[in-house]
């Protein structure tokens, strides 16, 4: 089984998603084997390198109040709290397009998993800057990448051709709002879905296909 998770290091129901399908693969363990790919997409694809005020950026695009995005925040916080995932605070929003080429460059050498969850961590658990070159270039050496070719690909464009041509596919297949986990490609399961409901899905989608 083929699991695609199109997300975005900026999104905090991404968050709360993989953690909670994390859980969920965890539950069925080898009952079928499942590989895991992360796609790319950009929730701020326009953010300047300065990145922008979360409050303000949120209001703004959202249409929605200071109160609002508090009272979002804490469903956030509590979602993430039910899957293992500890929300800090984030006061800005920022570019993310380096974190994924740095991710699909994970996912050439094999550890694109362990670095998507090290990022989500490391801007929503720790406030830190997915756009900062030394924050990624940190991160990376943290699960095991090798920090002087993370360097090497910052300090150029390497896989941003890549990525464009991977966030463009998805975006053509109907992928407009993230988490989206796509299986074998036919099948998708959207938004941050409990544990309960993602083993569900692809133990259904498993045994459809006789797998389990």
């Amino acid at each position: 089984m083929k699991i695609d998770i199109v997300s975005d290091v900026a999104c905090p129901w991404c968050a709360v998603g993989v953690w909670s399908l994390e859980r969920a693969l965890a539950a069925i363990g080898d009952a079928f084997p499942v590989e895991v790919a992360f796609q790319p997409f950009e929730l701020n694809p326009d953010m300047p390198p300065e990145g922008a005020d979360t409050v303000e950026y949120l209001s703004a695009k959202y249409r929605i109040g200071p109160e609002q995005i508090e009272r979002n925040r804490e469903t956030i916080r509590e979602r993430g709290a039910a899957v293992g995932f500890t929300f800090g605070d984030r006061p800005r929003v920022w570019n993310t397009f380096d974190a994924h080429r740095l991710l699909h460059w994970a996912g050439l050498e094999g550890w694109q998993r362990e670095l998507k969850r090290a990022l989500l961590t490391a801007y929503h658990g720790e406030a830190r800057n997915p756009s900062d070159p030394a924050v990624l270039i940190d991160v990376a050496r943290q699960c095991g990448l090798d920090a002087e070719r993370a360097v090497q690909i910052l300090a150029g464009d390497e896989f941003a051709a890549e990525v464009r041509e991977q966030e463009r596919q998805w975006i053509e297949a109907g992928i407009n709002s993230v988490p989206s986990v796509v299986i074998d490609g036919k099948y998708l399961i959207p938004g941050a879905q409990p544990p309960e409901a993602f083993e569900q899905a692809l133990r259904q989608i498993a045994a459809e296909a006789g797998q389990a």
